[in-house]
């Protein structure tokens, strides 16, 4: 219980310590301090009914005690304001989510991008158990509710939860299952209405941008018959907007889907992606279809050659041995 509190509490309560201390390493000592009281006295006293609010206490509580500790804040102390003392009280209302606030300040472009990385994934409390895109999607919803009368913000708020929810069917064990061979029964359905009725709220908005035009591709490819025709169109605007080669080699492959190979081969063939694994591997499954077995193994092994995870490696693999 008390990891699935860490997973879940750890970024808020953060932030919160970090806009009132104004100090990232003193609210991660005080965060850390709260915690491990939790883990003396929940398995005793039982978990509190708002584990959140009792942490956010326990380590505002830990740090005004610390810093009043310190000589050299002595002079500071009668600035901080006194916290309630029943823990089980709190009104959680008051604790403003002040997580994104805190994301947009460790992504801060006068950071180095190694730097916005590190701090961001210390910021959410990254063990290598936590569920980063729930998180993100956690984030999303309060950006979208900072920015009600924003597309784009719903736009990728839809965009991550229709993606989430295929989560389950992407992998068979360690393989990379695609798109066309999942099990639908493995998607989180409810999750799927959820984004897109909040794709409804962009779309409603005007929303005209790269992320609604993103969710709107995801919502069409969650479809029982998915209209590949459609997508591709989508894929068209967005290449509009962003001119970018990786969203012509997806209109391409939507193309190969709506039954056209050879058409989206030729637009493969246009693309400069030498460098990317997808290139290569698209190029060799419109070489498959249209009968190039040979030209198809080239292209396969080059892709290949760049994989670097190894469900990926098994994937092409599978398919060198197949063409």
């Amino acid at each position: 219980m008390l990891e699935e509190v860490f997973r879940d509490e750890w970024g808020r309560v953060l932030a919160s310590l970090v806009g009132f201390l104004g100090d990232f390493d003193k609210a991660e000592d005080a965060v850390q301090e709260a915690f491990a009281i939790a883990a003396e006295r929940w398995p005793a006293s039982g978990v509190p009914p708002n584990p959140g609010a009792w942490l956010t206490t326990t380590a505002r509580n830990r740090a005004i005690d610390r810093i009043r500790r310190e000589r050299t804040l002595a002079g500071k102390i009668h600035l901080l304001p006194e916290p309630e003392a029943v823990m089980d009280e709190f009104d959680d209302t008051v604790i403003k989510d002040e997580r994104l606030e805190l994301i947009f300040t460790c992504c801060h472009p006068a950071l180095p991008l190694d730097g916005q990385v590190a701090l961001t994934l210390r910021a959410l409390g990254y063990s290598g158990r936590v569920d980063l895109a729930a998180e993100a999607i956690r984030l999303g919803r309060v950006l979208a509710t900072l920015m009600p009368d924003e597309p784009e913000a719903h736009g990728l708020l839809a965009l991550m939860m229709i993606h989430h929810a295929r989560r389950r069917a992407r992998f068979s064990g360690e393989d990379l299952v695609l798109l066309e061979d999942q099990d639908r029964s493995l998607w989180d359905h409810a999750q799927i209405a959820a984004g897109r009725a909040v794709l409804d709220r962009a779309v409603a908005l005007g929303g005209r941008g790269a992320y609604v035009i993103q969710a709107v591709i995801a919502s069409l490819q969650t479809a029982e018959r998915i209209d590949w025709p459609q997508v591709a169109e989508m894929y068209r605007r967005l290449a509009e907007l962003t001119g970018s080669a990786v969203v012509e080699l997806n209109r391409a492959v939507a193309v190969a889907q709506a039954g056209d190979p050879a058409a989206a081969l030729r637009a493969v063939e246009a693309l400069d992606l030498d460098g990317y694994l997808y290139y290569h591997s698209t190029r060799g499954e419109l070489l498959r279809r249209l009968g190039r077995g040979d030209e198809a193994k080239v292209a396969y092994s080059r892709a290949l050659e760049l994989a670097t995870t190894p469900p990926e490696r098994r994937f092409l693999t599978r398919r060198l041995e197949q063409t």
